[in-house]
């Protein structure tokens, strides 16, 4: 994790949005803290025998749109202010989206990678019995997150139904299709990310055929962006990077090749004999777009963001940007396509599978795309206008329309 701390940027964020709303103090107050957090000591018993304890985490931002929704993470470096500010971040990436759903994220303190899949098995189920009192289809939705998957998703799940007595599908989403997942899920960040660097690209009058894109973190949504960008646009991509380094060809990269070379290595480097980059070297590359789209919040800082040359910024991940470098792309003139606007396909569709888990009635993969690319093209037309309207940039214009929208819900309901 970055010695950023993403709860106070995401407040900060906040407050900037507040002076722009001209919000009353109690409302701000309200909107600056979760309304529940909840940390749970988890026991697993390991293959050794052995009995470890795991600190777990689950943080209920706000529900004033409707029940909490957020992904679970696994990682050994996660801290509260972490989970934090992806609880707000969701808050407003679902409002941005128009989506009737509140914010809320989790994680637990773990090494996925050194755990076996039973102990993962237990971990997850174990999690469940911890906070299962306080989730549930009409109260809090989790979905996947940084190290965790469609299997960890249906365990959960499983446990949550035991728990209940009867199946309660509804409980998460990004689950296995055979359990009441949805068609589209799997690269839906990515895809949603490619519908709004489109109409930025359309914004910007630049030809995405002709474009170089540097893909900031080679993981999940990276990967699918990467060919997306590739199949949907014609793009050359030339930089990637992980959390071991990154690769540069001016001339191209093979993604398929490269992704192959990563699942026999576990990293892009050494990768044809290319020089090894730091992901400020990607960052600074004399490429068209940049897709952040590494979980390293707080990476585009002052300091760096003065060295990119790139016309568009892709926000795949959560809080990539700090607010003294969102001050230096504005001035440079960089479009930044903010994360909860950005790499709100996810969240998106995890609500489409809420709605089918609610009818018992699955669409197609056409419709779903279809859905998708409709809202992804709305809620950006929406904040680029607030953008021109309040002559302020693309992230305070999010933020701008997705507060608004709370505020007023938390206002008809009688909070403020």
């Amino acid at each position: 994790m970055s010695k950023v701390n993403p709860f106070e940027m995401a407040q900060q964020q906040l407050l900037d949005c507040a002076k722009i709303l001209n919000l009353e103090e109690s409302v701000v107050e309200l909107l600056m803290q979760p309304q529940r957090q909840i940390q749970v000591s988890i026991p697993v018993k390991m293959d050794n025998g052995t009995t470890r304890v795991f600190q777990g985490f689950r943080v209920q931002y706000n529900n004033a749109l409707g029940p909490y929704k957020g992904g679970i993470r696994y990682h050994p470096e996660e801290t509260i202010d972490t989970v934090r500010a992806l609880a707000a971040w969701m808050t407003w990436k679902a409002s941005v989206l128009g989506l009737p759903l509140g914010g809320g994220k989790g994680g637990i303190i773990c090494n996925p990678k050194e755990m076996s899949k039973g102990e993962l098995e237990r971990l997850s189920r174990g999690y469940i019995r911890a906070i299962w009192k306080n989730l549930g289809p009409d109260t809090d939705v989790p979905a996947p997150d940084v190290y965790t998957d469609g299997q960890i998703m249906a365990w959960m799940m499983d446990e949550y139904s035991t728990i209940q007595g009867k199946n309660q599908f509804g409980l998460l989403t990004g689950k296995p299709l055979l359990v009441g997942g949805s068609l589209g899920r799997s690269d839906a960040t990515a895809k949603g990310g490619m519908y709004t660097l489109r109409e930025a690209a359309k914004e910007l009058n630049i030809d995405l055929s002709k474009a170089t894109i540097a893909i900031l973190g080679f993981g999940n949504a990276g990967t699918f962006a990467a060919t997306l960008a590739e199949e949907m646009f014609g793009s050359k991509i030339v930089a990637v990077t992980d959390s071991k380094g990154g690769v540069y060809d001016a001339n191209g990269l093979d993604i398929a090749a490269l992704a192959e070379h990563k699942k026999n290595t576990r990293s892009v480097i050494k990768y044809k004999g290319l020089d090894v980059l730091t992901n400020d070297d990607v960052l600074a590359l004399p490429v068209d777009i940049i897709v952040a789209a590494a979980p390293d919040e707080g990476a585009i800082n002052a300091k760096v963001a003065e060295t990119i040359k790139a016309k568009i910024i892709c926000e795949l991940a959560n809080g990539p940007t700090t607010p003294g470098g969102d001050e230096i792309l504005a001035k440079n003139g960089v479009h930044v396509i903010p994360d909860f606007l950005c790499n709100a396909g996810g969240v998106t569709v995890s609500y489409y599978e809420m709605v089918q888990n609610m009818y018992m009635h699955y669409w197609t993969l056409d419709d779903v795309y279809a859905k998708l690319d409709k809202a992804m093209t709305k809620s950006y037309h929406e904040v680029l206008a607030a953008s021109k309207e309040f002559r302020i940039n693309m992230r305070q214009a999010a933020y701008v329309v997705a507060v608004k929208r709370v505020v007023e819900a938390m206002k008809i309901r009688g909070w403020v």
